[in-house]
């Protein structure tokens, strides 16, 4: 009887080593069988696609990659600045009170020119102007042709001009030596000057070809004093009678 459970043992022992053969390419997970071919990674739904363009050749770009390659729009050009123009006419003038100044804006008005301030680089005060003064500052520069008061606007190109009014406050029966300091600075090769003054009574004396002189340069008419007071249309009529 022994015998007979031992043989029995032995074949079920063999059964089971050759089941065991036969399924040695799966594995068993709990109650689930993975097979070699369900242990591959699943491809995706993409990949599937891609593979299929490639072998049909409808492969194309991803967009990524396309809008790298695109062209790169130029920039639009800035735009040119416009040129800076000017009127041929310009009224330059040193007003120590302001009663030049008004009459130089009056002028201007007439004649569409430009204005340009002939400043002090020390402006002048009430005691500095006191003609009663032999001391005063104006005095002593008005004593000395050869003081030449220092400028303090910026300077101006007189390039495109072709008419200079020239204005001033007669001091002393005279400009003013920082008007000699204004046209020993520039040249008026090709300018008309005209110049014009402002005074309680006294006349533009020999203002005008003081300057000249001094200039050596450009065409110079003879000048005209002016009260504070003078219309816009008595300068009209001024302006055309120097035509």
């Amino acid at each position: 009887m022994k015998r007979i459970l031992s043989i029995i043992m032995v074949t079920f022992l063999l059964a089971s080593l050759a089941a065991c053969g036969n399924n040695s390419k799966t594995e068993t997970n709990g109650t689930q069988t993975v097979t070699e071919e369900q242990k591959k990674p699943a491809e995706s739904t993409a990949q599937t696609a891609s593979k299929a363009a490639q072998a049909a050749g409808t492969v194309t770009e991803a967009p990524a990659a396309a809008a790298e390659k695109a062209p790169e729009t130029e920039a639009p050009a800035a735009e040119t600045p416009a040129t800076e123009t000017h009127s041929d006419v310009l009224v330059a003038f040193f007003s120590a009170t302001g009663t030049t100044k008004g009459v130089a804006e009056r002028i201007a008005s007439v004649t569409g020119g430009d204005l340009y301030e002939i400043l002090a680089a020390e402006p002048y005060t009430s005691d500095d102007l006191n003609y009663n003064d032999s001391s005063s500052r104006s005095t002593k520069e008005q004593n000395d042709k050869n003081v030449r008061p220092e400028i303090g606007s910026e300077d101006i190109s007189l390039e495109g001009y072709t008419t200079i009014y020239l204005g001033f406050p007669i001091w002393w029966g005279e400009e003013p030596r920082i008007l000699d300091t204004f046209v020993e600075k520039y040249s008026f090769d090709g300018i008309t000057v005209i110049p014009f003054c402002t005074s309680g009574g006294s006349g533009i004396g020999r203002s005008g070809p003081n300057m000249e002189a001094l200039a050596g340069t450009g065409t110079w008419l003879d000048g005209q004093r002016f009260d504070g007071n003078v219309s816009e249309a008595d300068l009209q009529s001024w302006i055309e009678g120097l035509m």
